[in-house]
C-alpha cells in the first residue's frame, strides 16, 4: 500500500497499526510500539493532534508501553487521550 497510495494515505496506516496489532498479539510489544508511534507522527500530520484516529494511534501506544511494564508512561498517554 505505502508505494501505491504513499505512505499518509489512510490504507497505508491501517496496515501499519494491522501489523502493529500482530506483534502485539505475539508479545512483541517494543516492535508494536515503535510502529504504533510511526503511525502516530503519521497522523498528527494528515489528520491533526485531536483527531479520533490520532488519539486512536496514542491508545496502542498506551497499551504496547503497558504490556511492557511501563505503567507511569502507559498513564500518561491515556491521560493525554481523556483529556
Amino acid at each position: 500500500r505505502k508505494k501505491t497510495l504513499g505512505e499518509h494515505h489512510q490504507g497505508t496506516l491501517e496496515s501499519i497499526i494491522g501489523i502493529a496489532n500482530a506483534l502485539d498479539c505475539q508479545g512483541k510489544y517494543a516492535q508494536a510500539e515503535a510502529l504504533h508511534r510511526q503511525c502516530w507522527e503519521l497522523r498528527k500530520k494528515t489528520l491533526g493532534e485531536h483527531h479520533q484516529g490520532t488519539l486512536e494511534s496514542i491508545i496502542g501506544i498506551a497499551n504496547a508501553l503497558d504490556c511492557q511494564g511501563k505503567y507511569a508512561q502507559a498513564e500518561a498517554l491515556h491521560r493525554q487521550c481523556w483529556e
